[in-house]
């Protein structure tokens, strides 16, 4: 099955929520667990039994674990290998950006089956020219995994280059988002590129209908709730991955209230979204 027939199934299975993996000091804290590899590892099982088989993604932030270094990423290569038995699909949330042989082995790091690291999806920067995204975007085609590519970000520095115009006046977001469009033409149900659109945007004019799914970082602490979701993406909320982080993991370490949290954001993005 490609990642976006997956993903449509764990949609449809778990309900529309991706869940962030964020383990930063103050949360690492606020369970109680020590900021060191020890304490990621507990944060990482407490999570894994909770929410596995439960959500439909877990997007673990690549940066909060590499923070630990060697073994932080170890913790990580856990998450990974964990995940791939469960119903719910891994998201590497790396962002990696770069051009020619570096991107190709960024592309045999996060998706080729034989690296420990090869997450079912993985996020991308397209700011090198998304041209530059093929070497990533062909191994994801080859080996039946998803790629998130950022289009519309929430942070308000994003619009001074999301929102550049090229001698066409077309935006940098709009060629991000025809890409994807490109890639997907034709796969069913869904095509594996997607793209992220921050759900506390407020609106925009660009074409969300990328035949493909759509990420929406912000649900819950960062402000983005069920009228924002339908405000933002009216017209294709079909193809939506609300992900939410301190809103759900705000409920741990108790493994029960983890899953209640996580229950009650997903049947609310779900009933938000119209998803029936």
């Amino acid at each position: 099955m490609t990642f976006g027939a997956r993903l449509q199934q764990a949609v449809e299975t778990h309900g529309p929520l991706c869940v962030g993996l964020d383990p930063h000091p103050s949360l690492l804290d606020a369970w109680d667990l020590p900021d060191d590899a020890v304490g990621l590892r507990h944060f990482a099982d407490i999570v894994l039994e909770a929410l596995a088989d439960r959500v439909a993604v877990l997007k673990p932030q690549s940066a909060f674990f590499e923070r630990h270094g060697s073994s932080g990423v170890e913790v990580l290569e856990h998450v990974v290998g964990a995940l791939a038995g469960t119903t719910t699909l891994s998201l590497l949330d790396v962002k990696r950006g770069d051009i020619g042989s570096t991107m190709q082995a960024y592309a045999d790091a996060y998706l080729d089956p034989a690296s420990p690291l090869a997450g079912d999806a993985i996020t991308v920067s397209p700011y090198l020219g998304v041209g530059s995204l093929g070497p990533v975007l062909d191994g994801a085609e080859e080996h039946g995994r998803g790629v998130f590519v950022l289009a519309l970000t929430s942070n308000p520095e994003g619009r001074q280059v999301q929102g550049a115009r090229d001698e066409h006046g077309r935006s940098v977001a709009a060629a991000v988002l025809a890409e994807a469009r490109r890639r997907n033409g034709g796969k069913s149900p869904m095509g594996s590129v997607g793209a992220v659109v921050g759900a506390t945007i407020g609106s925009t004019s660009e074409d969300l209908d990328i035949s493909g799914p759509l990420l929406a970082p912000g649900v819950g602490a960062q402000g983005a709730g069920v009228a924002e979701l339908g405000r933002v993406f009216a017209g294709v909320t079909d193809r939506v991955l609300p992900a939410s982080s301190r809103g759900v993991l705000g409920a741990g370490p108790d493994v029960t209230a983890l899953r209640e949290r996580a229950g009650e954001v997903a049947a609310t993005c779900r009933a938000g979204l119209d998803r029936g």
